[in-house]
């Protein structure tokens, strides 16, 4: 989750969303801990709104979620704070995602 927290020194957020979305499982209990050692609401709302997109497939539960909604900003953050564009409002979330990463607009290319 640390590209979440630090995507700078990552690949671009397709990258990101991809390889975090090809781990699998996460160990939910081991992700919350280390949200909440990073004090980093924009974090926790980049980790909720990454694991609510891929709830089904990590089979990540309400509980999860809930936590970390509970550590999300009181205002809306970008997702990426150095290049904010335009984007949706995830209000649950207080997080402005790029439409494409909301909608995931790579996994339509062949």
């Amino acid at each position: 989750m640390d590209v979440l927290d630090r995507p700078g020194l990552s690949g671009s957020w397709e990258e990101i969303w991809r390889s975090l979305a090809a781990v699998g499982i996460f160990d939910l209990d081991v992700v919350l801990d280390y949200v909440r050692w990073l004090d980093n609401a924009t974090t926790a709302a980049k980790v909720g709104f990454f694991l609510e997109q891929h709830a089904e497939a990590l089979m990540v539960d309400q509980a999860h979620l809930e936590a970390l909604r509970a550590m999300r900003p009181s205002h809306a953050h970008y997702l990426d704070r150095k290049h904010r564009v335009a984007g949706r409002l995830m209000s649950d979330r207080n997080l402005i995602v790029p439409e494409e990463i909301v909608e995931q607009a790579w996994a339509e290319i062949p």
